[in-house]
């Protein structure tokens, strides 16, 4: 089945690059978001901005989702009008938000039962691998629908996994996500230990990523954004909060007592008057500033 037209809804700094890194591949893209504000962004990155979902929803051969919430994959998934009423093909949704595998499994049962798929393909590697084709991607599915879809996930990632069943994807991504979150507060609480000490934090850094303390928050996100104090990852402190929401309840429903997990949730829950939720999340690590 050929797929050429995809369909990109969700426009913000994760989904512009991965539609600029669709066109740039070649695909014919059409893109939506409730705002026009970026219109002129938009077209100038190959991506055909269309101001109407419906038409999106109606013309693509395959679509991807780069929303906020699962409300959100799920109310645009399911407009009225839009993608459960097509019948002239088999329609691949391959959303990338971060949603939760209960909400993803409903509604990859409403779109099969419409004759359609869904894949949860939350994504790693934040807006500068979105441009460039190099996130990674952890996919949740049907081997036969992915396979679909392959050119349009090889063409957005540089590593992809399909971990399984629906909601698989989901569930890795929060773990993952729940482990950087953790590592955002030690980090940097370490580092402030260090500081304090009299080492400083980048002699610290130094030794820690050449020994077993390093992680990508020590590896990648101090040299790019914390030490020199830009903070400007492009993923907000809202959507960490969501996402650790998201993994706590997670082992709720699981019936998993997760400690140390709960206490760094409720750091970020009640960091809220130190970081707002439109702040970079990367605020987290910063040891110059007092605990939360």
């Amino acid at each position: 089945m050929q797929v050429q037209t995809i369909g990109v809804v969700g426009l913000g700094n994760m989904g512009l690059g991965m539609a600029a890194t669709l066109a740039k591949a070649g695909f014919t893209v059409l893109g939506y978001d409730i705002s026009e504000a970026r219109r002129a962004q938009i077209e100038a990155a190959g991506v055909s901005f269309v101001p109407e979902l419906n038409a999106v929803l109606g013309q693509a051969d395959a679509l991807v989702f780069s929303l906020p919430y699962a409300k959100d994959v799920e109310a645009v998934a399911t407009a009225p009008g839009g993608l459960l009423r097509r019948r002239d093909r088999k329609v691949v949704v391959i959303d990338t938000s971060t949603s939760d595998p209960v909400t993803t499994r409903r509604l990859a049962a409403t779109l099969a039962a419409a004759g359609h798929a869904l894949l949860d393909a939350p994504v790693s590697g934040g807006p500068a691998g979105a441009a460039t084709g190099s996130l990674t991607m952890m996919i949740g599915g049907e081997a036969a629908d992915l396979a679909i879809v392959q050119k349009v996930v090889d063409a957005m990632s540089a590593k992809a996994v399909h971990v399984g069943p629906s909601g698989a994807g989901n569930i890795a991504k929060l773990v993952n996500n729940l482990l950087v979150a953790a590592h955002l507060v030690t980090t940097g609480e370490a580092m402030r230990l260090s500081e304090a000490a009299g080492l400083s934090a980048a002699d610290a850094l130094a030794v820690v990523n050449a020994a077993t303390g390093r992680s990508a928050i020590s590896e990648a996100m101090y040299p790019r954004w914390i030490l020199p104090g830009s903070f400007d990852s492009g993923f907000s402190a809202g959507l960490m909060r969501k996402d650790v929401r998201l993994a706590v309840e997670m082992a709720e429903a699981s019936g998993v007592a997760l400690p140390l997990s709960a206490e760094v949730a409720r750091i970020w829950r009640d960091s809220t008057p130190r970081i707002a939720d439109t702040d970079d999340f990367t605020h987290m690590a910063d040891f110059r500033k007092e605990p939360i």
